[in-house]
């Protein structure tokens, strides 16, 4: 007898066959840890992040041990948001060469060389009015503004970070960060460019965690109109001349046509962040017994590799690493 119709299911059978003829997977080099990490007097300061439950903001005793455990689940790389204890029109914390950033940059490469140490450049979190550049009768100055943002990558490569990720959205940040990188010596240190950054509601929570939300209007001015895809593709174009290594969409989830379009049209590395509002809708969702957490966490991130994100930025990856070690 001849049957015209496919037989999928011979491949489902078995566990064994379905592992065999997997096309994607995730590993520990896939995943990149965030970690908020403050200035405070209080060596053993950890503060939960009510809006992202399991997240903390740090002290660097905190953070050494929160990474410490990380490390022994197999955490290959992280990238570092500072707190200072005081802010200013200028962020001048971002840049200072005692920076809560450069500390704990300098802590981790000491005890872990080889962990892959990424740094968010922007000024969001060090600004008193909360934008991510300078402000002058309330308008965001672009041009003025990438001069601090280089210097602020340049002191986080002198504090011995391995990577440095532009955040900011400022117009030819890639390229003052890139220039003044390679004059003084870090011509090898890649830079991973938010290069696809949309004006977000999803960012609520980070704007809890990183105490980062603007004192006045919003961003819109400098991430993109979430209804724009061709725009996200000159925005990854424009970076990708002006020198990044690495492209980022962000938020990553909702934005996946994004990722497969980048994906598509750059041969350079693509990473997806996974924003702190699509980590605590899932973690919400699961306290509420609605999903099976480990299950939604697992099945997101195969979506975002699918879709043809090479890294992934994401709250979860402690989370999945202790998992990976138990399969």
């Amino acid at each position: 007898m001849v049957f015209d119709f496919h037989r999928g299911r011979r491949l489902r059978r078995s566990p064994v066959i379905r592992d065999m003829v997997r096309e994607i997977s995730l590993s520990s080099a896939d995943l990149m840890m965030p970690y908020f990490v403050t200035e405070s007097d209080d060596p053993d300061f950890k503060k939960p992040i009510t809006s992202m439950p399991g997240q903390f903001q740090l002290s660097l005793k905190q953070l050494e041990k929160q990474v410490e455990e990380a490390v022994s689940y197999g955490l290959k790389s992280l990238i570092l948001f500072g707190i200072p204890a005081e802010k200013d029109s200028v962020g001048s914390q971002a840049y200072a060469e005692e920076g809560i950033v450069q500390q704990a940059i300098k802590v981790i490469k000491k005890r872990w060389p080889e962990l892959l140490v990424c740094t968010d450049v922007c000024l969001c979190e060090y600004t008193s009015h909360g934008h991510c550049g300078l402000i002058e009768n309330g308008r965001i100055l672009n041009d003025p503004t990438l001069k601090l943002l280089a210097e602020t990558a340049l002191s986080h490569a002198k504090a011995g970070a391995d990577m440095v990720a532009p955040s900011d959205m400022m117009d030819g940040r890639v390229a003052a960060i890139r220039e003044v990188l390679d004059e003084n010596g870090y011509e090898d240190l890649p830079l991973m460019s938010y290069a696809v950054k949309y004006a977000s509601a999803y960012y609520g929570p980070f704007r809890d965690a990183a105490e980062s939300a603007p004192q006045f209007g919003d961003r819109k001015t400098y991430q993109m109109d979430p209804a724009n895809a061709r725009e996200g593709l000159r925005e990854a174009a424009a970076d990708a001349i002006e020198g990044a290594d690495i492209l980022i969409v962000k938020p990553a989830g909702p934005y996946q046509d994004m990722i497969r379009q980048v994906r598509d049209n750059f041969d350079l590395p693509v990473a997806a962040y996974q924003v702190s509002g699509e980590y605590s809708m899932i973690k919400a969702a699961a306290l509420n017994g609605w999903i099976d957490e480990e299950a939604v966490v697992w099945e997101s991130l195969i979506g975002l590799k699918r879709a043809g994100a090479d890294i992934i930025l994401t709250y979860f990856t402690e989370d999945v690493l202790k998992r990976m070690g138990n399969k």
